[in-house]
């Protein structure tokens, strides 16, 4: 069997573009079950703000554990973590604990993949080696067949909750790539409909492909 997990923002739901299709075309692939994580967070304002950012990610991730506390991940086959805006930093930090976590390692021996919309620079805290890799010379031989978490991500270069060229080069480092989408936006947009439709089109394209082991 296959199970997708879809890790929303704050404020951009499972019902929204990105997540809404990167669903239907997990479930088109052969997902069977899609599991929708629903989170909140009164705290008020994050961004720039590193102990409230910290703070949110605590709150939500204990939100998620409660809401996967019942899933039998032994009976999954494949395992697609689908993430946006921090969710992308709750879906690393759950694959994180539970694969390393002697007392409490649920997806030990499973393989977990992840698609992640927009992520933040605290998603990569969460990847296992990644500060040691991220401070090595970067000449291409250091890295080249490492891979520290499965992936693609995706990203704008008007995305005002992350600087692209810093998240860019830490997705890099954990041998994830990553998707630059010229003038988007946190929401990867434009403010351009037909194009906004254009980059979705592209985005899920390359989200199937990755799905289906072509990318």
């Amino acid at each position: 069997m296959k199970l997708a997990v879809l890790f929303p923002g704050i404020g951009y739901h499972c019902d929204k573009p990105l997540l809404y299709y990167a669903g239907k075309t997990a479930r088109e692939l052969g997902y069977e079950e899609i599991i929708r994580i629903s989170y909140s967070y009164t705290g008020g304002r994050i961004r720039g703000d590193e102990k409230a950012m910290r703070d949110c990610i605590d709150s939500l991730y204990a939100q998620t554990e409660n809401a996967l506390c019942n899933v039998a991940w032994e009976q999954y086959e494949e395992i697609l973590f689908i993430s946006k805006s921090i969710g992308t930093a709750i879906a690393a930090a759950y694959a994180n604990r539970h694969r390393s976590d002697a007392s409490d390692a649920k997806l030990r021996g499973s393989r977990v993949r992840h698609i992640l919309y927009t992520p933040l620079k605290e998603t990569y805290l969460f990847v296992p080696g990644i500060e040691a890799r991220s401070s090595a010379p970067q000449d291409g031989r250091e890295i080249r067949g490492s891979v520290l978490m499965t992936g693609i991500a995706f990203i704008g270069t008007s995305d005002p909750w992350s600087n692209t060229e810093e998240v860019t080069s830490l997705s890099h480092s954990a041998g994830i790539p990553m998707t630059v989408i010229p003038d988007a936006n946190h929401s990867l947009e434009t403010g351009d409909a037909l194009r906004d439709l254009q980059i979705l089109q592209q985005v899920m394209e390359e989200t199937k492909d990755f799905i289906s082991g072509v990318s």
